[in-house]
Formats: C-alpha cells, sequence, structure tokens
C-alpha cells in the first residue's frame, strides 16, 4: 500500500491503517526525535505522542502532500516542546559523581562515529535539526523547509554552518576525515 492509498484507508476508518502508518514511519519518526532529544525514553515518548497528534489531526492532512515531511513535522515540533519543557526543569546532579552515556546506540567515543556525536550534540539545535533532516533522513530542502516552517535559504544557511561547526569541532579534537 503506497502513501496515498494509506490516506485513503486512513480518512475511510480502516481499523488496519494507523498500524500501518506507524510501522511504516516509527523508525523515521524515532529517529529524528532520538537525534533531537539525546535520551531513549524522552525520543520514544514524544513519537508515541506525535503519532496520536498525527491521527487525531488527519482530517486536516492534504492528501496531495508527501506524509513523510508532514510526520516529520509534527515530531520535530513535538520535540521542540519537550526541549523547552526540559529547560524550564531544574537539573539534577549528582556532586562529583562521573556518569557514563549510557543511551543505547552510542559508538565508542575514541572513534570518529563517536566524535561525530559529540560534535552534534554541540550544535545549536535548529542546526542539529536541518543536518539530521538532510543527512540522515534524506529530505530535500524543500520538504525541510515545509518540516520546520522556514524559507529555503534559511534551511540552507543552517546546514553550512551545522556543517562548518562540525568540522570545527572535529579539527579542534584533531580528526581528520
Amino acid at each position: 500500500m503506497d502513501d496515498r492509498a494509506l490516506v485513503d484507508a486512513l480518512r475511510a476508518g480502516d481499523s488496519q491503517a494507523p498500524r500501518l502508518l506507524i510501522e511504516r514511519y516509527q523508525g523515521v519518526v524515532f529517529g529524528l526525535c532520538f537525534r533531537m532529544l539525546g535520551h531513549r525514553q524522552d525520543a520514544e515518548d514524544v513519537m508515541q505522542e506525535s503519532f496520536v497528534r498525527a491521527l487525531r489531526g488527519f482530517s486536516g492532512f492534504d492528501g496531495q502532500r508527501p506524509l513523510r515531511p508532514w510526520l516529520l513535522g509534527i515530531a520535530a515540533n513535538r520535540c521542540r516542546t519537550a526541549l523547552a519543557r526540559r529547560g524550564r526543569q531544574p537539573a539534577v546532579v549528582e556532586a562529583n559523581e562521573e556518569r557514563a552515556d549510557q543511551r543505547a546506540g552510542l559508538a565508542d567515543p575514541d572513534d570518529l562515529a563517536g566524535e561525530l556525536e559529540r560534535a552534534l550534540d554541540r550544535l545549536r539545535p535548529e542546526y542539529r535539526h536541518v543536518f539530521v533532516l538532510f543527512h540522515e533522513q534524506s529530505l530535500a530542502y524543500e520538504e525541510i523547509s515545509q518540516v520546520i516552517g522556514r524559507p529555503v535559504g534559511t534551511i540552507k544557511t543552517w546546514l553550512h554552518r551545522a556543517r562548518a561547526e562540525l568540522a570545527q569541532h572535529l579539527s579542534r579534537r584533531g580528526v581528520h576525515c
């Protein structure tokens, strides 16, 4: 079933359509949420909330638009809300206790992938978001523009700055690709 048929099935009230939507897009949506939030449990929660919002708001979806950028836009908005909420909460810090990063899927911090993870974590959220959508989700500039709600020129600028900051960080760390 292609996306158009899936949209039609959702609108027709097909009981299997929500399951198909989630199965098809959960990896993409989770990947975006995990990259933006940096915490597996938060990413899972926001992913679920994103699908609930999408399914509730499906009546307003323009069936002529691509489904993937629309879903990623919902997820990105939910991630921004979660990050804002996280920023308002006081941080709990254990005195003199260093903790290893327990996030699943992270590479060894001493290899190139680990260095790239570290550099991505240091980017401004909007730069990281655009970088992830372009390089990991393979969205075009126009699709990223729709997801984020910013002009294509801004997307290009943020992507350029993200790449420059990543290169600068990796260079300072002595990583040469």
